[in-house]
């Protein structure tokens, strides 16, 4: 119904009629201002909500306290997959509940199933501990590689995502470990993404923050975005020792990072700390 100064404003549930200097009336003639509820009450834009794949690492933990800086609400999921490394299931939960974000733990027994690499067969020599086996000395992947295992964790969290609405998948992956495993390649992420977009008709998006960074910029990264109290209780170690082998490859890995970024790494200083106490 059209408005007209010098009417008498209608009643309607939506409006709301603000008197002019001097009047009492809220139905008072001659001047008065209009606003619409949604004026008043502005429509508020929709939650962000994310997922972070948590696995108790160096670099799911930064992207869960990245994902913090970025989303309204953010959620964790990790993998228990028979892993050799079982540490690192206590270092995931113990990092969410530190960051205050619901973790949920999935069970994936399948990879231990089919074995085959050094990360689920204790049997197996790591690489980096063993020269001949270093990933530097061959163009194959290293013997930690599990063949689509980042595939099939985000296929898991996206399911999960879906059923608790949320849009937004973030993982740790990056092109630039000297590891280079296919799974953690922008272009196998793009195209993950597309897959999860028509398989499941969500709108997802999966966030790499850290795809292309260095591993000394991982850590400045982590600084920034306040995630240093979180990374002393995170764990790295292939070998799953506390503290850290400090010769297997993921070990190698991190300490370059660190020492490359001229920052001390919080998990040597808190286990050396405990050990001296």
């Amino acid at each position: 119904m059209p408005i007209k100064i010098g009417a008498h404003a209608p009643h309607h549930p939506d409006y709301h009629t603000v008197p002019a200097q001097g009047e009492t009336e809220p139905d008072a003639p001659i001047s008065f201002r209009l606003f619409s509820k949604v004026a008043m009450h502005p429509t508020l834009p929709p939650v962000r909500r994310a997922l972070v794949v948590l696995s108790g690492g160096q670099d799911s933990t930064t992207c869960l306290y990245w994902a913090l800086a970025q989303f309204d609400h953010v959620e964790a999921v990790t993998f228990d997959y028979g892993q050799r490394h079982r540490v690192e299931l206590e270092a995931a939960r113990h990092i969410a509940a530190q960051a205050g974000v619901p973790h949920t733990l999935l069970p994936i027994d399948t990879f231990a199933a089919l074995g085959g690499n050094a990360l689920m067969d204790s049997s197996m020599t790591l690489s980096g501990q063993d020269s001949s086996d270093s990933p530097t000395t061959t163009h194959s992947p290293p013997n930690t590689f599990v063949p689509g295992r980042n595939l099939i964790f985000l296929t898991f969290a996206a399911a999960l995502a879906w059923q608790r609405g949320i849009e937004h998948i973030v993982t740790g992956v990056a092109q630039t470990d000297y590891s280079g495993y296919p799974d953690c390649r922008e272009n196998t992420l793009k195209a993950l993404e597309l897959a999860l977009r028509l398989g499941i008709e969500s709108r997802f998006t999966l966030h790499t923050p850290l795809m292309f960074m260095s591993k000394a910029d991982t850590v400045r990264l982590a600084q920034q975005v306040g995630a240093f109290e979180a990374l002393a209780f995170s764990h790295t170690c292939y070998a799953g020792e506390v503290p850290p082998c400090g010769q297997c490859a993921a070990c190698e890995l991190r300490a370059k990072g660190f020492a490359e970024a001229s920052i001390p790494d919080p998990l040597i200083a808190r286990t050396q700390a405990e050990r001296t106490t």
